[in-house]
């Protein structure tokens, strides 16, 4: 994965600033296929703009987190291009995944000692992250000791540790009791806000999506296509049950079921 050539990131240690010109994220002519198998994703093409909240939606097995994980640099491409500017992003999944024998402190300060911090600098920062997500009470509990909810609000925490001005989520509140995922929900966007994070979202939930994006892009069942996409202008802070997240949520299942159908797949 390379950087994008026109970009050019700054960073200020009271307020992070990014200044640069071209997208955040340059998805260009991307095609997957695992082995001799069909494509997964087709000739795929996307740009996420510095700041902007994209949510990926489409049917399962559709390609969604295979396209996370390649701009996550986890898979390359069989062909087409990814450009992440400032280099590589931070990604959530949907489980936590912490270590249990260590504290919800010690799990974020893991990722800062694996970019080299002092024991100093990674006990601050993981301070100041837990904070952040409103866990600073807790750094001293074990994972057995955390809910859900706490547990997820920790590997975030973790995964802004990475210091990427990209977030990558993969269905992080698919789990989550509702009470608890709305929560979440303006938790994240007041640290999007805060951090003034690029974020890319997977999810199947078409209200979630509407709810926290400022686009939604529609995925073709097998292989991956772009097929739709909805620009959200619905101002934050919003209501998952608002009746404007309600209008634009029907237009999109719509869709979504239509293609669904076409393609034979299942929601």
């Amino acid at each position: 994965m390379t950087l994008l050539q026109d970009g050019l990131t700054q960073r200020r240690d009271a307020d992070v600033q990014v200044v640069h010109t071209g997208p955040a994220v340059a998805v260009r002519g991307l095609t997957k296929r695992f082995g001799t198998g069909p494509n997964v994703l087709e000739d795929v093409t996307l740009e996420v703009s510095e700041g902007e909240f994209l949510c990926l939606l489409g049917a399962s097995g559709c390609g969604k987190s295979t396209l996370l994980g390649l701009i996550a640099d986890l898979d390359q491409p069989t062909s087409g291009s990814v450009e992440v500017l400032g280099g590589k992003p931070s990604l959530m999944f949907q489980e936590p995944a912490l270590f249990p024998w260590l504290t919800a402190r010690e799990n974020v300060e893991l990722a800062l000692r694996l970019r080299g911090a002092s024991k100093a600098e990674r006990r601050g920062r993981a301070t100041e992250l837990l904070e952040l997500v409103r866990l600073r009470e807790a750094g001293d509990k074990r994972v057995h000791e955390l809910s859900g909810g706490m547990r997820q609000r920790v590997a975030m925490a973790r995964a802004l540790a990475q210091d990427s001005h990209v977030l990558l989520m993969d269905e992080p509140f698919a789990a989550l009791d509702a009470i608890t995922r709305d929560v979440l929900h303006e938790e994240l966007v007041r640290i999007r806000e805060l951090q003034k994070l690029t974020v890319v979202f997977v999810t199947h939930n078409v209200r979630e999506a509407v709810r926290l994006g400022d686009r939604v892009v529609l995925l073709s069942s097998r292989p991956g296509r772009i097929v739709q996409e909805y620009p959200v202008e619905i101002g934050q802070p919003r209501r998952i049950e608002s009746p404007e997240v309600a209008s634009l949520s029907v237009t999109i299942t719509d869709d979504l079921r239509a293609e669904i159908r076409r393609h034979g797949g299942h929601s």
